[in-house]
């Protein structure tokens, strides 16, 4: 009983504590190393306190699977489809995020995160609990040169902007790492490209929305869940899994088969949960639809509205950063090209996962053989 009375009064106390900074409300249970790090009285919580309070030097920080991540930072560190001076949609020969530190924390350790779904409650747990130590290690100064050498840290930048590149690790995990900061105090931009894209889709109004996903992400019903969580009045959404093909041509078509297999006769949005798609391409492939007058073809040109669009989560991220940026006055306003510092998870000697920087020429050869 005594037990149970001192729990309670730590909880309260907590509570008193952070009371005068926010009013936090928590809709579900957080994990228990969210608490952990609130009731830490060292370095840890202070890290949660003071994330994203460094404003325009903090960095755009990027954590997943490697892949992922370092194809997002790349599209960031190039992307060119705004004027720097008005935000007009016209390019200006200058990057969008010029002046700004992009940090790509991949997270080769624990990819791919498809294991974390193989154990139930328990892995998804962990993916959670993964997501609060990405933002860990995006809120703090410091990495390591190596794993196995701890004395020898680095300066890092901390974020003022977090993207959780995984669908399935931003679906659960992001509340978690939000009630965190919350809870400390912090005001870091935590995004999920997945809630963004179908965001973005219903930005207009009512849309027929179809996603292009794995069976992985449509299986563990990411999309389906976070649309029911926006307002979506009017809106409809199909998750579709094409049959594979060799080419972005027949398997863009395979997936214009199932949704007229499935009944579709209108379609505003395609939304590609790929970070590795290239709208493009895609989108010349549209109009060659459009026009080439097949039976087939014709048919799929009446299925797609006027006003057909495609969305990409690396071009839905940028420009939902791009606005954030502008509207609270988050940029860095350095004169210089995108800085990319590149970050690998790794275990330490004595077990603990660490954050190590790696350099360009490395990363290159490790993780973007074509990366120029």
């Amino acid at each position: 009983m005594k037990k149970l009375v001192l729990t309670a009064a730590l909880l309260l106390s907590l509570a008193a504590l952070f009371s005068c900074r926010r009013t936090v409300y928590v809709p579900r249970p957080t994990i228990d190393l969210v608490w952990q790090i609130v009731s830490d009285t060292a370095s840890r919580r202070q890290v949660a306190a003071t994330a994203g309070s460094w404003g325009p030097s903090g960095s755009i920080a990027i954590f997943g699977e490697p892949s992922d991540a370092m194809a997002l930072g790349q599209h960031l560190a190039s992307v060119d489809v705004v004027d720097n001076v008005d935000a007009r949609t016209e390019r200006d020969s200058i990057p969008d995020f010029a002046g700004e530190v992009i940090d790509i924390i991949m997270d080769s350790y624990n990819a791919p995160y498809s294991h974390f779904l193989d154990s139930g409650q328990e892995g998804l747990d962990s993916l959670r609990a993964l997501a609060v130590e990405g933002a860990m290690y995006a809120w703090d100064s410091t990495s390591l040169g190596r794993s196995s050498d701890r004395t020898v840290r680095l300066f890092k930048n901390r974020a003022k902007i977090l993207v959780f590149t995984s669908p399935l690790q931003a679906r659960w995990g992001l509340f978690d790492a939000d009630t965190l900061q919350q809870l400390a105090g912090g005001r870091c931009h935590l995004l999920s490209p997945s809630k963004l894209m179908l965001g973005q889709a219903m930005q207009s109004g009512p849309a027929a929305i179809v996603v292009w996903t794995s069976a992985l992400v449509s299986g563990a019903g990411v999309y389906d869940s976070v649309f029911e969580e926006l307002e979506h009045e009017g809106s409809s959404l199909k998750v579709m899994v094409p049959e594979a093909a060799f080419d972005i041509r027949t398997e863009l078509r395979n997936l214009l088969r199932q949704a007229r297999a499935d009944g579709i006769s209108s379609l505003d949005v395609l939304v590609i949960d790929s970070f590795a798609a290239d709208p493009g391409q895609l989108e010349s492939e549209i109009r060659m639809i459009r026009r080439e007058g097949t039976e087939e073809d014709l048919a799929f040109s009446r299925m797609l509205s006027p006003s057909f669009r495609i969305l990409t989560p690396a071009a839905s991220v940028a420009r939902e950063i791009y606005g954030l940026m502008r509207s609270e006055n988050l940029f860095a306003h350095r004169i210089a090209r995108p800085a990319t510092h590149y970050f690998e998870t790794d275990e330490s000697d004595d077990g603990e996962i660490v954050i190590v920087e790696l350099g360009a020429r490395y990363v290159r050869s490790a993780y973007v053989p074509d990366f120029d």
